[in-house]
């Protein structure tokens, strides 16, 4: 095959009926040869690093210029490996004897060798490590002789700083190119022994940016895409951090829905439980396909009580359940209360759970709980002015055209891997409330201990809680207690103006230890640069990302840029038809 293949370049023009495989011409000197309308070096590295990291190869991968980076491995067979590396300890042995015998001092690189091959030795033996023959070549292309010197110079360079030695393909210049094309034929041989620990460091499904794990633990993480020189994938562990939250931050159209699900998808691989607040029914089909749950409130036969009482929440259960009538009834209405209000509100909330016979005693809090309506009544029960101005601002909640939500009992208990509470069928007015409910359901059974399962909490268009002062201190809450139960908060907005414009919305941000920059508008780019202390690269790599690129942020001195990819299956779970026709990635 490779014979053909030169003798076809060789004669410029592919024989009938043969296809075309390579350039016009080719023509072959000493150290480099014209390939077409380029010229072509090729490099042999001969010489390397002693210890190396995952993706160290990523800086030749990322090379500005035109650079064929080629990885020839063939395995040895264990009993070849095993018979090698016994001769290898047999003659380092030797050696050290002999010094020993004659007087000199210890050859500090000999005894490090010896106790390399001995542990490599009984790795092999115990079957935790093979060895491969490696071969690595770089090809070096440029317009011209003069440039192709400047390139391999540079490349050479590159090359010593990862301390890579690196000698020309001296009248070998065919060989060379040919060995660093596709067709899988080593035809210079120049090779090393690795054994799979350090060959698996050479490929470049790594980030070296952004390590997760520490050295020998399990990789666990959720690949995120790759890099944004597609020199290596971008692999990040939202349990490995200080906390379990993070935040996303996009214009509209950037793909941080799609980034998003692709995080819910792949975490469910690993056993993660998921609940989603979805405002624009996004993850139905995604739900739909993995078997979760889909609670869909404003559909006429769901219902959610926002006074429902749950006996395992314990006898503090009554407090915690007035606490949250409050907070639920502001956001309900859209204005705070005052200090009259509230004392009547809390009046009217213990009266009627007492109609329904419940009290501070745990023992009957398993009784049917008050509906919004009873409430209401109980409101306007009291002689206060104040309390019955406050039934009638419920009344569309409770008698008018909003009661639908609240005009019965809950409706079922979701549970499983996945649940997705969708608002889509939810009027304006009641999108905040919504929100909250679903969060606020969410949180009682992420809350519950459920042996070691990991939770995640996923609220898209989290503005929409945000621009509200006691939805945004709800989310708040949730995001500082989340890591206690095993949980995290992946808050998911295209509104960085009201997430940052608040004590409470960057206190949010500021408690996420995962942060997800997409694409900016240029309005909100100062705020987001002051906010997140971007550089004034990183912001104009903002102003101009395409969909699906993005900035991860996780620290000083932790970033990395990264472009979102997904299988065909996953991109087409993932996708919403709207996008779908819009661009082919669906972001």
């Amino acid at each position: 095959m490779t014979t053909g293949l030169v003798q076809l370049l060789r004669s410029g023009s592919p024989r009938p009926g043969a296809p075309g495989l390579g350039p016009d011409s080719v023509q072959v000197e000493a150290r480099r040869l014209s390939v077409g309308d380029q010229v072509a070096a090729t490099l042999i590295v001969t010489g390397y690093p002693a210890e190396v990291a995952p993706g160290w190869l990523d800086p030749l991968l990322a090379y500005p210029g035109r650079l064929d980076v080629s990885l020839h491995i063939t395995p040895v067979p264990q009993q070849v490996a095993a018979d090698r590396l016994r001769r290898q300890r047999a003659r380092l042995e030797s050696h050290r004897r002999t010094a020993l015998r004659d007087g000199r001092l210890d050859d500090p690189d000999t005894e490090a060798a010896a106790i390399d091959a001995a542990e490599l030795a009984w790795r092999i033996a115990r079957g935790e490590g093979k060895l491969f023959r490696t071969g690595l070549y770089l090809t070096v292309y440029a317009l011209g002789p003069d440039e192709l010197a400047d390139e391999v110079s540079a490349v050479r360079a590159l090359a010593e700083s990862m301390l890579l030695r690196v000698h020309p393909a001296t009248w070998r210049a065919l060989e060379g190119w040919t060995t660093c094309l596709p067709l899988g034929t080593d035809q210079l041989q120049v090779t090393r022994t690795f054994d799979t620990a350090a060959l698996a460091s050479a490929f470049p499904f790594a980030s070296p940016e952004l390590p997760t794990a520490a050295e020998g633990d399990a990789v666990t993480g959720v690949l995120y895409g790759v890099t944004a020189g597609a020199t290596g994938a971008l692999v990040w562990d939202r349990w490995r951090q200080d906390n379990h939250n993070s935040v996303t931050l996009a214009r509209s159209g950037a793909g941080k829905s799609y980034l998003t699900k692709l995080d819910v998808l792949r975490s469910l691989y690993q056993g993660v439980e998921i609940h989603v607040v979805d405002p624009e029914d996004e993850y139905t089909g995604l739900a739909d396909a993995v078997g979760g749950t889909l609670v869909r409130l404003g559909a006429p036969d769901v219902r959610l009580n926002p006074l429902d009482l749950v006996a395992e929440d314990g006898p503090e259960a009554l407090t915690r359940r007035a606490l949250f009538t409050h907070t639920f009834l502001q956001v309900l209405l859209g204005t705070p209360f005052t200090g009259a209000e509230k004392a009547l509100l809390d009046k009217a909330i213990l009266a009627a759970y007492r109609r329904r016979g419940i009290t501070t005693d745990p023992r009957t809090h398993t009784r049917p709980a008050p509906l919004l309506a009873d409430l209401a009544d109980a409101l306007a029960g009291l002689p206060d002015p104040s309390a019955t101005a406050l039934a009638d601002r419920l009344a569309p909640y409770t008698t008018g055209s909003h009661r639908q939500l609240f005009d019965a009992p809950t409706t079922g208990r979701p549970g499983g891997h996945l649940t997705v509470y969708s608002l889509r069928d939810l009027p304006d007015e009641l999108a905040a409330a919504g929100t909250l409910l679903a969060l606020d359901r969410i949180w009682r059974t992420v809350s519950t201990p459920q042996g070691v399962r990991r939770r995640l909490v996923v609220v898209d268009e989290a503005w929409l809680l945000m621009r509200d002062g006691e939805g945004a201190r709800f989310l708040f809450k949730m995001a500082k207690a989340a890591r206690k139960y095993r949980a995290g908060l992946a808050v998911v907005t295209q509104d960085a103006a009201d997430l940052l414009s608040t004590d409470l919305g960057k206190a949010v941000v500021a408690n996420a230890a995962t942060q997800i920059l997409l694409r900016q508008a240029p309005q909100a780019i100062d705020v987001v640069a002051e906010a997140f202390g971007l550089s004034a690269g990183e912001a104009a790599y903002l102003l101009a990302a395409q969909r699906g690129e993005a900035l991860l942020c996780a620290g000083p001195g932790r970033r990395a840029a990264f472009r979102s990819v997904a299988s065909a299956r996953e991109e087409e779970l993932i996708t919403t038809g709207i996008d779908h026709n819009d661009t082919r990635d669906g972001r």
